[in-house]
């Protein structure tokens, strides 16, 4: 009998914080990320089974509320038995009144990452697969920060090298002169066929990003990226009917009701699931669903190692976000082929490595 056909009972979540080291770090228009806040989430279970994933915290602030929160979940899953589906709706009915944005929101994708890992390890097989899709390797986009001329122009080489057919770049954080300069720098670099697509994270009103993206139309831009605040889906729809250029959005979208706002006012062109705010596996399904229906095609954010898994069963899907963040502390971290990334397993496909883990743990 195959271990998956057994009841597998969770016994303990354990969380842990650790600020890992980052290749680069992460650079917006309001904010650099020099290393990685991430919550490590260990689902022990019977069998010898322990599921794994992690959580972003984005700031190292968040870091112990987040892992408190997690905790937190503790006594609501401890005894019950590994079915995702089942949890979630538990989990929504005990959460019903607090909502399910925040650190919450987080937490509850984290745990229901692991418990895909849990079911993928019982069944010695990918979650892809479990999902019903194949390892095939999917396209993926290489991600930077803000263009720095000192240190993009080789690190956009090596993106080139990597074999990504597509790059993106974050601008807003000075004049329209200094997006102009930037784009124009990063399209010099790639040349005419490589994808270009560029991120505001949030930082303009709907005006000016209506008027900045007009001068920004002649490099050939795939996407504009949250050119407005996260929130604001009637001001992404705005910029995107003023657009010619295709508007993506999506990575602060909470769980498939957010998914669903957001396509009930035409909110942007493309959407950008983001793995850990959506609702893990269980939430991913459910809003590709819903984006499918939209006819908008789905790339993803961040956790490539998720996320991979997620996009393969994603039939309406665009490319995988390539940014790194968890590479450091894993014993093998997913490596790129010819600019594409594939899942593996079983599970998540992912072990902590316990020294790099004890290394960087705060």
């Amino acid at each position: 009998m195959s271990t998956i056909a057994l009841s597998i009972i969770i016994r303990e979540l354990r969380a842990r914080p650790v600020m890992a080291p980052l290749a680069r770090p992460i650079t917006t228009s309001s904010v650099s990320i020099p290393a990685a806040p991430l919550v490590l989430i260990d689902l022990v279970c019977n069998h010898g089974i322990t599921g794994q994933a992690y959580v972003f915290a984005y700031t190292k602030a968040a870091l112990r509320p987040l892992v408190e929160m997690i905790g937190g979940l503790s006594d609501l899953v401890q005894g019950e038995e590994i079915a995702p589906l089942a949890l979630a709706q538990k989990l929504d009915s005990a959460f019903c009144l607090l909502g399910k944005q925040g650190l919450l929101g987080m937490a509850l994708s984290g745990l229901d990452m692991a418990l895909w890992d849990v079911l993928g390890k019982a069944a010695n097989a990918s979650v892809a697969r479990l999902l019903g899709a194949n390892h095939d390797p999917i396209k993926s986009y290489d991600s930077h920060g803000l263009f720095n001329p000192d240190t993009s122009p080789e690190h956009l080489e090596r993106s080139l090298e990597l074999g990504f057919k597509a790059v993106k770049i974050k601008i807003g954080g000075a004049s329209l002169q200094s997006d102009i300069d930037a784009v124009r720098s990063v399209r010099s670099i790639i040349g005419p066929d490589v994808r270009l697509m560029v991120d505001y994270n949030q930082s303009l009103t709907v005006p000016e990003a209506v008027r900045r993206i007009r001068y920004l139309e002649q490099f050939d831009l795939y996407w504009v990226e949250e050119p407005v605040r996260a929130e604001d889906l009637q001001g992404h729809a705005d910029v995107r009917s003023a657009s010619s250029v295709a508007i993506q959005t999506g990575e602060n979208w909470w769980f498939s009701r957010g998914a669903a706002h957001a396509y009930s006012v035409g909110a942007s062109d493309f959407s950008m699931l983001d793995i850990m705010k959506i609702g893990g596996f269980s939430g991913w399904v459910q809003a590709a669903a819903l984006a499918e229906a939209a006819s908008s095609p789905v790339s993803s954010h961040l956790f490539i190692e998720a996320s991979t898994h997620a996009m393969a069963a994603t039939t309406n899907r665009d490319m995988v976000e390539h940014l790194d963040v968890a590479g450091a502390v894993l014993t093998e971290p997913y490596q790129v082929s010819d600019g594409k990334l594939a899942p593996r397993g079983p599970g998540l496909g992912i072990s902590w490595d316990e020294q790099e883990v004890e290394k960087h743990q705060v």
